[in-house]
């Protein structure tokens, strides 16, 4: 897939210079800086040394006083907890921490995960029945029930309270709950509005630890479900984010608990964790246990202190993993075949696939695989107690969510963001929606938003890339969305030695530019380009910078995105 290359304009260049005075750092490093919002040396210490204590009041979170007196009160008088959450990865960690951290001081509480297959996202009327029955008076709503106004009124009836923790944007009435933490409600003040799900329950307990004058060492043994839920639900990696990953990072490659060594342990790695470890080996694995049985494996895992039993658990998701990546490819393929023989299907600016068969667990995937492929736009459906269900998944730039909202008349539900939505149907309307939801994006989308972009931060010379240079890069993390790691470009590159193809069409190869080092390149999916490569021409790449670790060696390595011969050049 052809991709364009957009490289960032500069900032002004005597506040690169300055800035690169005040810290002794190269212009290029100072650039980077400049393009996050770091102007000053104590924007700059701030963001290079994240400190526990650089983390915002609780109570500054609208609701939460009113929160903390609640559960206070529920424990005083005896009251049963059901600590509730969704069953994807931040909602299974924002449960795993809630409930470990108030069952070291009180005994009548539960937890409670919905079943993906037949209660769907959010707050339930099973789960607020299995409350009422079993006489829970209170539930602590986690990474759901903003928009479950209904829902909190049946609770209402049955005699149960709700405190709402979500991090998802509100409607236009708000459930009548006894607090509802989330910092994207209008009226509320807390400095930072990205937290994921996990982040506000752990908001919660921090609140009640500054209260009852519990040591923050007792909260922080929780940073590494912290860590996997912003990494794993994609939350800004800024402000106090970031700060939390970055903390719960240590936590992961210094001292998880049980339930994560054993993940970790199973996935093959066992340190040296960054936020994409964390997305690609731990996350799955734990989304997997609600994708194929249920996510209350998940909890169980991240809640047990028992090597035995977290190890048993462990390999139960693991296998549980193995089972999801099966549907997953089988139904890509399917996916994927059923595109390329629809002529109308293949020239349209949507995707909308449907097949009653596929397994509703792994859509979101396939509908991430689907973009990835055809980068538009993209619906992937099937059935589901009988309507149709679906994961939609976008493209840069364009608000999926705001498509939805043009088709909202022809579906039961729908939620998300941007980039990433779910959706429920009536069966009769499904032709009418898959023309319709190709109608507003082709109204809607530009052009140049259907062709995959590489956003280049800077352009460097390879001799610039020095140990210094190196060692203040890395403090630049850890990386994720609004905080990506630097895309660079350097031209007129050229191979020494051999290039090597490895795996289904990889690059291995070594790179220099004039007179700098040498440096070792990975280039996944561009083994087209080794046959000139190999015959010495040159070529510009864009690449980002990583340390490969292997045996305890690390090494720079850098990671090729894209690659440009002068004919390619010319022709742009």
């Amino acid at each position: 897939m052809n991709k364009r290359w957009v490289v960032r304009d500069n900032p002004d260049h005597d506040d690169v210079r300055n800035l690169a005075a005040a810290l002794n750092i190269d212009t290029i490093l100072s650039t980077l800086l400049i393009h996050r919002g770091i102007k000053t040396f104590e924007d700059a210490r701030l963001f290079f040394r994240p400190d526990s204590r650089h983390l915002h009041d609780p109570f500054l979170m609208a609701g939460m006083e009113q929160a903390v007196l609640r559960i206070e009160g529920a424990m005083a008088a005896g009251e049963k907890i059901l600590i509730y959450g969704d069953y994807d990865v931040d909602g299974t960690t924002a449960v795993s921490l809630v409930y470990s951290f108030f069952n070291k001081y009180y005994d009548k509480l539960d937890y409670y995960i919905p079943d993906r297959y037949l209660e769907g996202y959010g707050i339930s009327a099973k789960g607020i029945d299995y409350a009422a029955d079993n006489n829970f008076t209170l539930i602590i709503a986690l990474d759901c029930g903003i928009k479950s106004v209904d829902k909190v009124a049946y609770g209402s009836t049955r005699g149960i309270d709700f405190i709402i923790c979500d991090h998802h944007l509100p409607g236009d009435e708000l459930p009548a709950a006894v607090a509802i933490l989330d910092p994207k409600q209008a009226h509320c003040e807390y400095p930072y509005k990205e937290l994921s799900g996990c982040c506000i329950g752990f908001k919660l307990i921090q609140a009640y630890a500054e209260k009852n004058d519990i040591p923050f060492s007792e909260i922080e043994c929780y940073l590494d479900l912290v860590a996997i839920s912003i990494a794993c639900d994609i939350v800004h990696i800024t402000g106090e984010n970031r700060v939390l990953a970055h903390l719960g990072l240590q936590k992961i490659n210094n001292d998880p608990c049980m339930g994560v060594k054993m993940l970790m342990e199973v996935a093959g790695r066992g340190k040296h964790y960054t936020i994409s470890d964390v997305v690609f080996l731990l996350g799955p694995r734990i989304n997997a246990a609600g994708r194929i049985d249920h996510a209350r494996h998940a909890v169980e895992l991240l809640i047990n202190t028992g090597l035995e039993a977290a190890a048993e658990k462990s390999e139960l998701i693991n296998t549980h993993n193995t089972e999801r990546k099966g549907h997953d490819l089988q139904i890509t393929e399917e996916a994927l075949a059923m595109i390329e023989a629809d002529d109308e299907l293949i020239t349209r600016k949507s995707t909308v696939v449907f097949n009653e068969q596929w397994n509703k667990g792994v859509i979101g995937i396939v509908a991430s695989r689907l973009t990835e492929k055809y980068y538009r736009p993209t619906i992937v459906l099937t059935r589901s107690n009988g309507h149709v269900a679906g994961s939609a998944r976008s493209v840069a730039g364009f608000d999926l969510y705001e498509a939805l909202c043009g088709c909202s008349d022809l579906l039961i539900q729908f939620g998300g963001h941007r980039y990433a939505a779910g959706l429920t149907m009536h069966p009769e309307n499904l032709p009418a929606f898959i023309n319709r939801f190709e109608e507003v994006v082709s109204a809607t989308i530009k052009p140049e938003q259907l062709i995959q972009q590489i956003q280049i931060d800077a352009e460097l010379r390879l001799s610039q890339l020095d140990a210094k240079f190196f060692r203040v890069l890395k403090q630049f993390a850890p990386f994720g969305p609004e905080n990506m790691a630097p895309v660079f470009l350097s031209k007129n590159v050229y191979v020494c030695g051999v290039p090597n193809i490895v795996g289904q069409n990889h690059v291995k190869m070594t790179v220099m530019q004039d007179d700098s080092a040498m440096f070792d390149c990975i280039a996944f999916g561009h083994g087209e380009y080794v046959p000139k490569m190999a015959n010495g021409a040159r070529f510009d790449m864009c690449y980002t910078i990583e340390e490969n670790v292997w045996k305890e060696r690390r090494t720079i390595q850098l990671n090729v995105k894209g690659i440009r011969f002068s004919e390619q050049r010319l022709a742009d």
